[in-house]
């Protein structure tokens, strides 16, 4: 955190955007043929540029770049990885309105180039200021895929894993200093049956760190998780060794904080402060209050804000205003911190 030169609650957000009709409709040209590549990776700097400005003028800490490239984040990296198929019309209802065409991991697992460098490379050239390398892990890589079950779990996820590792590797070498490995997946994968959760849970975190463990010590490693209850796998969590941790809990009111600190997790972590799940905006002084529970958990010199999830699925006005908020509330809690400590 010094060598990134963040302040005490350093905020940040999850990892995508909004994505608006006109990204969609980008997507729609290029697999008509109405746009060529060129047209398209235009398109896609443009929104950068925009996530990246309002960042910067909203006062994040770390940004994003908003992902604006990505239809989903399994179908993403699956289409550019070796042995995964995707599908046309294969939809696969998530939740609610919402659905995706789950991949299909058939073969053996390779990354032929990288994935993600050169959307983190021109968003870090558009700023001073961090910008998060963006990944999805090796479980969720096949939790929200149809896997081949020809071998066991576990070696798939380490195939996988590989080749994360490289696009890591790639990032770091590219002066990406903050990369983020997102397991929202870790806990929905738990089997059923409590005697197989310490052979899953090996398995899984192992592939993480596998992912992750080829850094040098001054880049910063996040992780990301959300749609679960987690007081069952803190040891799991904390296994993953991930320098930052930000997790879904504004609706329950920073319970997994609470739960973090009865384990005694030694690293840094983020609790959401604003539920993302809903079109309502959280005001500054909600949000102020949310950060004031985790600070009973969590010493500030460990805490992070940010919101419970990505933004995709929101729309650009209640993400501007909801933001604009949460920045709010870290300056006047950061004020609060220092007022006490004099």
């Amino acid at each position: 955190r010094a060598a990134l030169g963040l302040p005490l609650l350093p905020t940040t957000t999850i990892g995508s955007f909004p994505q608006t009709g006109e990204l969609r409709a980008a997507r729609a040209d290029l697999r008509a043929g109405r746009i060529d590549g060129v047209g398209y990776e235009e398109r896609i700097r443009a929104e950068i540029r925009e996530v990246i400005s309002f960042q910067e003028k909203t006062g994040i800490d770390v940004l994003v770049h908003g992902e604006p490239e990505r239809n989903d984040m399994v179908q993403y990296f699956a289409e550019q990885l070796t042995g995964y198929l995707a599908t046309q019309h294969g939809w696969v209802q998530s939740y609610g309105t919402r659905y995706v065409r789950p991949p299909i991991l058939a073969g053996d697992i390779s990354r032929p180039e990288p994935m993600t460098v050169r959307w983190t490379t021109y968003a870090q050239s558009l700023t001073d200021r961090p910008v998060k390398g963006m990944l999805t892990g090796p479980v969720t890589m096949l939790a929200w895929s149809f896997v081949r079950d020809d071998q066991p779990l576990g070696d798939t996820a380490r195939q996988v894993a590989l080749a994360l590792r490289d696009e890591v590797g790639d990032l770091e070498a590219a002066g990406t200093s903050v990369i983020q490995v997102d397991e929202p997946a870790l806990r929905e994968t738990l089997p059923l049956r409590a005697a197989d959760h310490p052979a899953y849970l090996a398995w899984a975190t192992e592939s993480f760190r596998l992912t992750t463990s080829g850094v040098r010590p001054d880049t910063q490693i996040h992780t990301h998780m959300c749609y679960a209850e987690f007081g069952d796998i803190v040891q799991a969590i904390d296994d993953l060794d991930a320098d930052v941790i930000s997790l879904e809990a504004a609706r329950s009111h920073m319970q997994v904080a609470r739960e973090l600190a009865a384990h005694g997790y030694p690293r840094e972590a983020g609790p959401g402060v604003y539920d993302i799940h809903s079109p309502r905006v959280p005001g500054a002084e909600e949000a102020a209050a949310l950060l004031r529970k985790g600070l009973d958990a969590i010493p500030a010199e460990r805490l992070w804000v940010n919101p419970d999830c990505g933004l995709k699925t929101r729309g650009w006005p209640e993400t501007r205003a909801s933001l604009e908020n949460l920045v709010a509330a870290a300056r006047t809690v950061r004020a609060e911190i220092g007022t006490s400590a004099s």
